[in-house]
């Protein structure tokens, strides 16, 4: 506990056998839980872990009080009972010793669905034993326990929502992060700024992070993106919610014998597309249906104007290489003025954007 409120530790874990013993025993003291949560390994992580439950102290968290029933309290216990009724969207799992004090909790997850899906399973066992703040670490013990506390301080003590680890602003960033991740990092960055409302984030991609029980509350954890896009979908679930967000300088950890299993390649075009479906639709449920907004008007106006300018200039282009065709002065003078007015409005809707999720960046 830190200051009498509870602390779990989320570990996503897919064929950690050699790095796994390292995140559990460098564990600071303070984390009343440890979620494992064991993504299908194919490996001996599942053993590694049991044999750490078995020798891991015993520690009690405060019981969930229960909900008084009475006609003020409807809502609360709707809210409730939708709470328990929501692990049927989760993959199939066990909890290998559920109901019990020991300190390491091991959720076996019966298909491999991808980081996300495990670290949302984890976040759904701590939204359901109420824990006060939710960290993330990862099972290759890439993340330094040491820099845990301050990631978590902001939850407990400032009501912060969400805190996100922020490697690029290390001074060692361009030194140590891979250059080919670093270019990723930064791609991925800028696309993720403009699709979740978080204008000042910087390191989307890093997954130490550490979450309010308010925040889980906010948002269906189930229906986070299950793979490496994660981070990103995570902020546009929250910014919708309108939770708060904070960024704490951490330290790029590599080569302890980690393995990435993630491909740049790969991961760069289907994180992108999921970010351009995740704008429109933080537009739509942000400032439409909960709290309508003009910059949903202006962006909406900037892409139909650009869209209504392509046909005039594939007919400038097709002038401009096929001989003796002359170009048509009206189809010039229509795509300049729709093209400009399209990026002002861009423009003056991108302003409004950072200026009402101003409040909800925290320095």
């Amino acid at each position: 506990m830190i200051e009498g409120k509870t602390i779990a530790v989320v570990v996503p874990a897919y064929n950690e056998e050699s790095q796994i013993g390292m995140v559990i025993e460098t564990m600071p003291y303070f984390v009343d839980r440890i979620i494992i949560v064991n993504d299908c390994s194919t490996d001996n992580t599942s053993q590694i872990v049991k044999e750490h439950i078995n020798k891991c102290e015993k520690r009690n968290i405060p019981a969930i009080e229960p909900i008084e029933d009475n006609k003020y309290n409807h809502a609360e216990i709707a809210a409730l009972k939708r709470d328990k009724e929501e692990i049927k969207h989760f993959i199939d799992s066990s909890i290998w010793n559920e109901n019990s004090t020991d300190r390491i909790v091991l959720i076996e997850q019966t298909n491999n669905g991808g980081v996300g899906a495990a670290i949302a399973r984890g976040y759904k066992w701590c939204k359901d034993q109420s824990i006060d703040c939710s960290a993330v670490m990862a099972g290759d013990a890439q993340m330094d326990p040491a820099e845990l506390e301050s990631l978590c301080l902001p939850v407990i003590n400032d009501n912060i929502d969400y805190v996100k680890g922020n490697r690029l602003i290390h001074r060692s960033a361009w030194i140590v992060i891979p250059k080919i991740r670093f270019f990723g990092n930064s791609i991925l960055s800028i696309l993720t700024k403009l699709a979740s409302g978080y204008w000042h984030v910087s390191d989307t991609q890093t997954g130490y992070t550490a979450i309010s029980l308010n925040a889980l509350k906010s948002i269906r954890i189930y229906d986070i993106y299950k793979s490496y896009g994660m981070p990103n979908d995570m902020l546009v679930k929250l910014n919708i919610a309108f939770c708060t967000l904070k960024e704490i300088e951490i330290k790029p950890v590599y080569n302890v014998g980690e393995q990435s299993k993630m491909k740049v390649a790969k991961v760069i075009p289907t994180v992108s597309w999921l970010l351009v479906k995740s704008f429109f639709k933080r537009l739509w449920l942000k400032y439409l249906f909960k709290d309508f907004h003009p910059l949903f008007l202006l962006y909406h106006l900037s892409f139909i104007l650009f869209g209504f300018s392509i046909p005039f200039f594939i007919s400038i282009v097709n002038k401009i290489f096929i001989p003796n065709q002359v170009i048509v002065s009206n189809n010039l003078i229509a795509f300049i003025f729709l093209l400009i007015t399209s990026i002002q409005f861009f423009l003056f809707a991108m302003w409004m954007d950072i200026q009402d999720n101003e409040r909800l960046y925290k320095s």
